[in-house]
């Protein structure tokens, strides 16, 4: 077996030993650099393979050979050509841990022509750039030009890639990549550990690599080391999603307002009906009533529900005795359920708050002021008014996102079975998988959304005021029958496409504007 191929994926099993700190890493590494263990600077100009078969002290034939010995030890029936069959074969072969696998990528990273199969030339294409996209990052990161990567100068690629790392878990890294145990990295063991890596070789990808395979490193005390989901780019992805989330609601803010004023109708109405009767009271700007508390919730909203799914997840699974990367279709369901709850539970009073604006029609269609509007909820219905329908609004969370993660992993696999021909779905069919099952949950546990609409909007000390959850349903029930319970689903339906749409659509973007991709 190629040395490079089994050295890419070697776990390295079992504990490692004690790690030095950086310091001490350091000066083996400036040791290691006198004693010839680091190559000569390269020449300046634009990376060739000159210089890659430079830092690997091969030649052309001696590269060729290597290379046609990797193929020839995937393609072990000597068929002369790889398919994703013998790939994951050969992974398997090669004792890659689950978590590690890139066989579908690594596929479509050499199928250059979308056939589903890989012959040599293909094959050594991968490798050419790939291996000059290791040389590159490389020199990149050796910033002293002596042909080898010290510990200290791999910890500020990773801080200034927004990653934290403290000394042990830079120890660990470093020990990993280190084939001969001398404190540095050459470029022959920086290639060796990433050369089946397909994806791009960020500073950032290349971390995360190694953070799976480092779950594989501790064996039996397998557990994610103190620090390494630290990522200071948490907070960035968070604005992107904010961002992406804000720009959604305000888009599709005019239907959400139709929606809830259908929903709080007791009458029988129209979509048009409800139409002209915002446009009569507030012109265009009345269909974007409320739609800035909309957008103030989607930070806290998301930041909250994000932290508590991560500490949901790490006690639901400490508390069966096993690791958090064992996590289960059945754990994340609970785990995001949970999180939506409490995520939900939060934001609450700002959702009643909203309703009540959208919904509020006082004399000369004059729109009190948030401040002033929180403060009558208050002083004339007391602080558990800003929870009237917070019941059915949890009810229908688990059941809704239980729909929606059984429907979407159905249409997935539907979509790749006879639509893609067993290749994995692109982000486009995800998105329209995620469109139509989160519009079939929605209408599943709409009937929950529009009891919660209907306390939330009706003052507690009124005279006609519900008396709970049961008292909406059975009054909805006798006077306007089973339709009642699905007033607004036209709108809140046409809203789904767009809202996903745009979400996607703005969120890839700022993750491009933040440096995130």
């Amino acid at each position: 077996m190629p040395g490079a191929a089994a050295h890419a994926v070697d776990p390295r099993g079992g504990a490692p030993p004690p790690a030095p700190p950086v310091a001490a890493a350091a000066s083996a590494a400036t040791a290691g650099a006198g004693a010839g263990g680091c190559e000569p600077p390269r020449k300046a100009g634009p990376v060739t393979m000159e210089h890659v078969l430079l830092a690997l002290h091969e030649t052309e034939a001696e590269r060729e050979e290597r290379i046609r010995g990797m193929f020839g030890f995937f393609d072990a029936a000597g068929r002369g050509q790889l398919d994703y069959a013998q790939i994951e074969a050969g992974l398997a072969a090669l004792q890659v841990p689950a978590e590690c696998k890139y066989a579908r990528e690594l596929l479509r990273a050499c199928d250059r022509d979308r056939d589903g199969r890989v012959g040599y030339d293909d094959f050594r294409r991968y490798m050419d750039d790939k291996e000059l996209e290791l040389y590159r990052i490389f020199q990149a990161i050796d910033v002293e030009h002596n042909g080898c990567i010290l510990p200290e100068e791999l910890w500020d690629a990773l801080v200034k890639a927004g990653i934290e790392i403290n000394d042990e878990e830079l120890a660990r890294f470093v020990e990993h990549v280190d084939k001969d145990n001398n404190g540095i990295i050459t470029f022959e063991e920086w290639r060796d550990f990433l050369l089946l890596y397909p994806n791009e070789a960020t500073i950032e990808n290349i971390y995360h690599h190694w953070e799976r395979v480092c779950l594989v490193d501790i064996g039996e005390q397998a557990v994610i080391p103190e620090g390494i989901s630290k990522h200071v780019n948490a907070s960035k992805y968070l604005i992107a999603g904010g961002i992406a989330g804000a720009a959604s609601r305000t888009a599709t803010a005019p239907l959400d307002r139709l929606k809830v004023i259908m929903q709080v109708q007791t009458t029988r109405t129209t979509v048009m009906h409800a139409v002209k009767d915002i446009w009569a009271k507030g012109g265009m700007l009345g269909f974007f009533r409320g739609n800035g508390l909309n957008v103030v919730k989607v930070a806290p909203e998301s930041a909250i529900r994000f932290y508590a799914y991560e500490m949901l997840k790490e006690y639901i699974m400490k508390s069966k005795g096993e690791n958090k990367s064992d996590v289960g279709a059945s754990e994340r369901l609970v785990a995001g359920g949970l999180a939506g709850a409490v995520a939900q539970t939060a934001i609450y009073p700002i959702d009643l708050v909203k309703t009540r604006l959208q919904t509020y029609s006082g004399e000369g269609g004059k729109v009190p002021r948030i401040g002033a509007l929180s403060r009558d909820i208050w002083m004339h219905e007391g602080p558990r008014a800003f929870y009237r329908g917070l019941v059915p609004s949890l009810l229908g969370i688990v059941p809704y996102a239980g729909i929606d993660l059984a429907v979407y992993e159905t249409l997935k696999d539907v979509s790749k079975t006879y639509i893609l021909k067993d290749s994995d779905p692109g982000p486009l069919v995800q998105l329209g998988c995620g469109t139509v099952s989160g519009a079939l949950g929605a209408t599943c546990v709409y009937p929950l959304q529009v009891i919660r609409t209907r306390l939330q909007a009706q003052q507690a000390n009124s005279e006609a005021a519900y008396r709970g959850m049961s008292d909406v349903f059975w009054r909805t029930l006798q006077h306007e029958g089973i339709s009642g319970f699905y007033k607004g689903i036209l709108p809140n339906l046409l809203k789904v496409v767009p809202a996903a749409s745009i979400t996607y659509l703005v969120y890839e973007a700022m993750k491009k504007n933040l440096s995130l991709d």
